[in-house]
């Protein structure tokens, strides 16, 4: 089957030797000559085609000398081991002559190609299959054959139907002409003409590996795909009429990005290129091989070596390349629960407190765009990714006890259904039955409305199922209106003093004037508590990320826009986000395992638009920008403005003593020793 790769090899030498009526000629005198002199012996020639595109695909050798060709064994190898396939020394590799051996014509479908890439002793056929379809008369060749190319006609119709040279030619022409006019209709403008590619090599960044990301295609399932991996890709670099492929390694890894050189390049890097390792275009080594597909040498190197087989047998050999089903785990990684027309409870975006019900309006890579059901026009809507904690299935407020606005609409509109309960993402189960949160109890929260801030806040309300309504301290409505819902193991809340011990910035309650704020003189004003440490979520995954690592990344106060962003800090599993060209007002505390955060290239695969950098030109007029993105954020609290310095001094007072957490994360300077705070009685 590995043969096949020659024929669109063939009718690519075909076009390109025949540009004009003399050299058409010349042609078919070099098709005439080569078919009677060919002497390759065939022990030679097994040598030239031998080579292992990678384990498990079989490989053809020829094992007659009839014309027929009839009687070739086909030698299967068995897969090694191995989490990516290794290329071994076997099977063939079929690649773009240089013209030089002759022509030759298949007298089974009329290809015309190099002789010397032809298959059969005599040289009679292009390939395998046109050689058993030739050969056998019987139903199972003749079926043998549909498989591997398709549907061919039968012999006696192609041998009579075969083009002269000039028709042929003039479908090149039109052909030609339509692949002009398709590369006009279909070139795609990047969006303010930025680049994931440009971005990192200009500046040397590193983009967070698709691992972190266990929510995203591929983020479970990447294995040890690295630099140094070898894949099949379009040649660019190539005057031929026809898509053509050629083998490149992985330079650098970037996301599903990936900077691929063409092999035969050694260390030059001028015709270095990105593309998503994820896209239709990257294929295991082996795949031209047999999908029929010609590997053809870029032209820059076309010379470089007489013989590419060998040069490809030396640096293949041992490499390792994706997966064969790489491309059916992408597609399957790509598929998502939910569908158009459910219904879902949804966080109400003007009342935190309160669900409304909403239906999902589109799902894209994941995210989906819900419309509250009673928006008529249907702009009434929220962004989030269908494992957001801020979804449920219906019913759910009324089983926890949390506030719901009660839709106007009395039945289900046509075609509208509710989503099962099992798609949504699962909290932990936690034991209430002994010491649990209380009314009352004091913690530090991220501000749902002010992500760049952590806040002194309150547990208002206890719910069922380990939920929590809690309020911000000094910014809370008389109603209540702006509580909102946490459960207990949220990465998003903290005890008491966790910001001090961590260099964190806390934000003080509104107005309240003894600064630099501390915990026991507030605690014992409000003559309130804080919630026990036991009680808060403590694990710390192996996230993989590092501080100046790049990703694509959710604005989360809007929600519809994902933006190119930075981690700029890091502290246990809580990561501070960074949208590139703003200031560090709009900076966000994230959780690591946050569906909110995906790898670079994200946007490019799933179709969803990516929101570059601010330009550098205009970082100069950052404050009038900033001014217009608040306008556009709609009109929520963003909390206190930050301070320009907040020293938490450890004070070394009188009382008991407990070891309270651990430090920041071990890619933080204040290392990971034990940290105590003093209480005061």
């Amino acid at each position: 089957m590995a043969t096949l790769c020659s024929t669109s090899a063939f009718a690519c030498t075909h076009v390109r030797a025949q540009t004009n009526n003399s050299s058409c000629i010349v042609l078919a005198n070099r098709i005439s000559e080569s078919v009677q002199t060919e002497h390759t012996s065939r022990a030679e020639r097994k040598r030239r085609d031998s080579f292992g595109m990678f384990d498990g695909y079989d490989s053809c050798s020829e094992d007659t000398s009839s014309s027929s060709s009839s009687d070739e064994s086909e030698e299967e190898v068995a897969p090694l081991q191995s989490s990516l396939p290794i290329i071994k020394n076997n099977g063939q590799v079929y690649t773009y002559p240089d013209g030089k051996s002759g022509m030759a014509t298949c007298e089974m479908c009329g290809m015309v190609g190099v002789r010397d890439a032809f298959y059969s002793k005599t040289k009679r056929f292009c390939s395998v299959s046109c050689s058993r379809s030739y050969s056998s008369n019987s139903k199972k060749a003749s079926i043998l054959a549909r498989l591997q190319v398709g549907k061919p006609p039968t012999k006696k119709a192609k041998v009579l139907q075969k083009q002269p040279l000039v028709a042929k030619l003039a479908a090149y022409a039109q052909y030609q002409a339509t692949l002009q006019n398709q590369a006009k209709t279909k070139a795609a403008v990047p969006v303010e003409g930025f680049s994931w590619g440009n971005y990192i090599n200009s500046n040397s960044f590193t983009a967070a590996p698709v691992t972190c990301f266990k929510h995203a295609p591929m983020g479970t399932c990447w294995g040890d795909i690295s630099e140094g991996v070898r894949v099949e890709v379009p040649n660019t670099d190539c005057s031929l009429p026809t898509k053509v492929f050629w083998i490149a390694g992985i330079v650098k890894l970037a996301g599903y990005n990936a900077l691929l050189r063409y092999e035969g390049f050694e260390n030059d890097s001028s015709l270095d290129f990105w593309c998503n390792v994820c896209g239709s275009d990257i294929h295991p080594v082996g795949w031209c091989a047999t999908s029929g597909k010609p590997l053809v040498p870029p032209r820059t190197i076309q010379h470089k070596y007489t013989n590419w087989k060998a040069f490809l047998v030396k640096r293949l050999t041992g490499a390792k390349t994706l997966p064969p089903d790489f491309s059916q785990k992408v597609s399957e990684s790509m598929q998502y629960p939910f569908k158009t027309s459910m219904r879902v409870e949804v966080v109400d975006k003007t009342h935190l407190c309160r669900t409304r019900v909403a239906v999902v309006e589109s799902v894209i890579g994941g995210r989906l765009r819900l419309v509250y059901e009673e928006s008529e026009d249907k702009t009434d809507d929220f962004w989030c990714h269908m494992y957001s904690p801020l979804i449920h299935h219906i019913g759910w407020s009324r089983s926890i006890g949390h506030r719901f606005k009660r839709s106007d609409i009395t039945k289900k509109q046509d075609g509208h259904f509710d989503a099962p309960p099992h798609l949504f993402m699962k909290v932990k189960e936690v034991d209430t039955a002994g010491e649990w949160f209380k009314e009352g109890m004091k913690l530090e929260a991220i501000d749902p409305l002010n992500l760049s801030a952590i806040c002194v806040a309150t547990i208002r309300k206890v719910l069922a199922d380990g939920y929590l309504m809690i309020g911000i301290d000094g910014s809370e409505a008389a109603d209540g209106s702006d509580w909102f819902c946490y459960h207990a193991t949220s990465p998003s809340i903290f005890p008491v003093g966790f910001c001090e011990i961590n260099m964190i910035e806390l934000t003080p309650p509104r107005g309240y004037a003894k600064l630099p704020f501390k915990w026991f003189d507030y605690l014992r004003e409000t003559d309130s508590i804080a919630a026990p440490v036991k009680l808060f979520n403590k694990e710390v995954p192996n996230h993989g990320f590092h501080v100046g690592m790049k990703l694509e990344a959710v604005d989360l106060m809007e929600p519809r826009l994902v933006c190119v962003a930075t981690v700029t800090r890091i502290i246990h599993r809580l990561l501070r986000i960074h949208f590139d060209g703003w200031e560090d007002e709009y900076d966000q505390w994230v959780d690591c395992e946050s569906p909110d955060l995906y790898p670079v290239g994200w946007c490019q695969l799933t179709g969803y638009q990516l929101q570059p950098p601010a330009p550098q030109s205009s970082r100069d007029s950052q404050s009038s920008s900033s001014k217009q993105k608040k306008k556009a954020k709609s009109q929520q609290y963003k909390g206190h403005k930050k301070m320009t310095s907040l020293q938490l001094k450890e004070e070394l007072l009188d009382g008991e003593e407990y070891s309270f957490l651990q430090g920041a994360s071990d890619q933080e300077s204040n290392g990971s020793a034990s940290y105590y705070i003093k209480q005061e009685p």
